[in-house]
């Protein structure tokens, strides 16, 4: 099982240093991938009362292809994970060119995990349709892999068209992994039938079980071989429960886990803490 990071995208600052040291860190202390989250906008909340969100304009947020053009000059050998990009938000073609450029200047190190999202408010912000998102995601994946492994994609679906066009650099990986994040069932069947992996939402338990097993039906019902279908999972280093932490690496091992992240954010830790945290998970979990 890999072991990697969540960068903690709302305490690490808006400092460059500290996004190095940070990154520099984890692949030091033996990690194999850091994972970023991604939101473009986040709400106002004087306005907005009812707004329940986790996220608002007050959390940092670190626009992950930009952030990874930059930790792939320098780190050597970090995976550089997304979980997820709200893929719907952002235009195809361009979201394709931005990979294919991080997948280059990193040396073949870019694992694409891709998700509709939840605010609304973010997508009128970026002039998308949210509700149309889910039909317009699937569309979006197969032009993507279109778009990395062909030097002219001359495609036409729903929602696009691509006249005889093409990146130039292609990706190093050609398709570049594209992992899947979500809870709904309709999401389940998205992976069975389309994803190199998954992010699941839960801890193992029933509900995991349950999710695995409607992915393994739909991954059947497509042809393809549910076992080939990665899971990343995700634990929180909670400060007082470093006693808990092997038992839940444990848990994803059981569970079948090809991934884990450790998540240190929700604590309100100095960056160095962050650092400290994570160096301190390998010591006595690993």
């Amino acid at each position: 099982m890999k072991l990697g990071v969540v960068f903690p995208q709302t305490e690490i600052t808006a400092d460059a240093g500290a996004v190095k040291a940070y990154a520099q860190a984890a692949e030091a202390a033996g990690y194999d991938h850091l994972l970023v989250y991604d939101h473009v906008l986040g709400a106002g909340l004087a306005n907005r009362p009812e707004f329940r969100g986790p996220y608002s304009a007050a959390s940092l947020f670190h626009e992950p292809f930009v952030l990874f053009g930059y930790l792939a000059g320098v780190t050597r050998s970090l995976e550089l994970a997304v979980g997820v990009i709200i893929l719907p938000q952002r235009q195809t073609a361009l979201v394709a060119k931005q990979a294919a450029e991080v997948d280059v200047l990193s040396g073949g190190r870019l694992r694409l995990g891709v998700g509709v999202g939840w605010n609304d408010i973010e997508y009128t912000g970026l002039g998308e349709n949210f509700a149309n998102r889910g039909r317009r995601f699937e569309e979006q994946v197969e032009l993507l892999r279109k778009l990395w492994t062909e030097p002219v994609v001359d495609f036409t679906g729903r929602y696009h068209r691509m006249p005889e066009a093409g990146l130039n650099p292609l990706p190093i990986q050609r398709p570049i992994p594209l992992w899947i994040g979500g809870t709904a069932e309709v999401v389940m069947a998205r992976i069975g039938r389309l994803a190199d992996g998954w992010f699941p939402q839960v801890q193992p338990g029933s509900r995991l079980e349950h999710d695995l097993a409607l992915i393994a039906e739909h991954a059947g019902a497509a042809g393809r071989d549910a076992a080939s279908i990665a899971m990343e999972g995700r634990i929180t280093l909670a400060p007082d429960a470093e006693t808990q932490w092997r038992a839940q690496t444990d848990a994803w091992r059981a569970a079948g886990a090809s991934h884990l992240s450790v998540n240190t954010m929700g604590s309100d830790r100095t960056p160095q803490q962050h650092i400290a945290t994570i160096q301190r998970y390998m010591e006595v979990a690993t």
